[in-house]
């Protein structure tokens, strides 16, 4: 343990408090590279005189290794440690995003951003998030986790307007160059700072007052792990219906909106930078939000919480085709409502899956629900891309995406309505 993080730990604030504040600032750094994509359409089309739908298919790929991952980052921070997992993520995007300016093929965008920044970012995803939750805190879980899921949205608030302008005023290469040197810079702090349970540093976790024995660190192949993991969790009804969901979410949000409002702002006659704003909009309304729904998370019943989050959303992106015919005021009421719902659904989702599958399994088998959520992303992002080279618009992209955020409403609700497994009430108690 360092001379500084002793220090920290012997304070009045919880070492857990400034462990979730390093995950804050990771996955804060994360999203904003894992949201570039949405900028660099444009560019990348006119420069290249590739398709869009060929562009989107790299985005594609990005989005299912973003969460293909998780199952297997969760693997590695159980068996080479956090602090490892994160500092190879960030290194291993680094070079990924820093090579993109060499590429003039499109295999090499579907290599470079697609597998390489795939696999980087979804080796410090949400995942990472559920795993310091369950190990740091014992109250205020669904809070904490709120607060570290509203980081993605606090990277796109960040990033997404300045990487505009960026791309604007000095082109695409200057801005994915800088983006490389955000992820590097953040190494030394998690070196530093980062640690893997509360006692490492003479700690309970917080809201418990005895130290937790050490768990015995599985000694297996994290894949084997990993897989296992996969086929527990195939075994169990609630697993599917909380994967099905999260298809769903990642379908309506970064794999749709996320990567392509920009793109169809553009068609609508919004400047790019302006359309980027309001992704930026979305932030600040889901920052708080999302901040809010891990507040109510661990007040209020979750199945109700993400049957309310979906419909919501579902009508948000029926709204959506109205609101680009209303221009940019029309888009302002749509990014307000919809910012506010963005990425709410996922404290309630790790609270179910906790409570399912016992605080220890947890952050394993929500990466793989996660793999779902990006498993959706994908099949948005490729096929509203495909959409809109045969169609000429987004319409029908945007129409079923709010459709499919219904069926999301009645499978929330089914959700935990089985008899309650000895995992459930070993969590529930703890």
């Amino acid at each position: 343990m360092s001379f500084l993080s002793d220090r920290l730990a012997r304070g009045r604030i919880h070492y857990g408090w400034y462990v979730a504040g390093i995950t804050f600032v990771t996955l804060l750094v994360a999203a904003g590279i894992r949201s570039m994509p949405s900028i660099l359409i444009l560019p990348v089309e006119q420069e290249f005189g590739w398709s869009r739908a060929t562009i989107s298919f790299a985005v594609a790929i990005n989005l299912v290794l973003y969460g293909l991952m998780g199952p297997f980052a969760a693997a590695f921070m159980e068996r080479l440690g956090v602090r490892k997992t994160i500092v190879m993520s960030l290194v291993l995007v680094a070079g990924g995003v820093a090579l993109t300016p060499l590429m003039t093929a499109p295999w090499q965008l579907v290599l470079l951003w697609g597998v390489v920044v795939g696999t980087g970012t979804g080796m410090t995803a949400l995942v990472l998030g559920a795993t310091v939750v369950n190990r740091w805190f014992s109250e205020q879980r669904g809070l904490v986790m709120g607060m570290l899921t509203a980081s993605t949205a606090t990277g796109q608030l960040l990033f997404l307007p300045l990487l505009a302008m960026i791309v604007e005023d000095l082109g695409w290469r200057t801005a994915v160059l800088g983006v490389a040197c955000a992820a590097l810079v953040i190494v030394p702090l998690v070196m530093l700072l980062m640690r893997e349970r509360p006692r490492d540093v003479g700690l309970a976790p917080f809201g418990k007052t005895e130290m937790e024995a050490a768990p015995s660190r599985p000694t297996g192949n994290p894949f084997a792990l990993a897989f296992g993991a996969l086929i527990e969790g195939s075994r169990s009804r609630d697993f599917w219906l909380l994967f099905g969901t999260f298809f769903i979410c990642g379908l309506s949000t970064n794999g749709l909106i996320g990567t392509h409002l920009i793109a169809a702002c553009f068609d609508a006659g919004i400047p790019e930078v302006k359309a980027a704003g309001l992704l930026a909009m979305m932030g600040i309304f889901d920052l708080v939000g999302t901040t809010l729904s891990g507040w109510l998370s661990d007040r209020y019943n979750n199945r109700y919480l993400l049957a309310w989050y979906y419909g919501l959303r579902g009508l948000s992106l029926l709204w959506l085709p109205f609101a680009l015919d209303l221009s940019f005021f029309g888009l302002s009421l749509f990014a307000v409502f919809y910012g506010l719902d963005w990425i709410a659904t996922v404290p309630p989702t790790v609270r179910l899956a906790t409570n399912s599958f016992g605080r220890e399994k947890a952050p394993m088998m929500f990466g793989w629900i996660f793999t779902g959520h990006q498993l959706g992303a994908a099949v948005a992002a490729f096929g509203a891309g495909v959409l809109r080279t045969a169609m000429d618009g987004y319409l029908e992209a945007f129409l079923l995406a709010g459709l499919a955020c219904f069926v999301a409403v009645a499978m929330s609700l089914m959700i935990g309505r089985q008899p309650t497994s000895p995992a459930r009430v070993a969590s529930e108690a703890a």
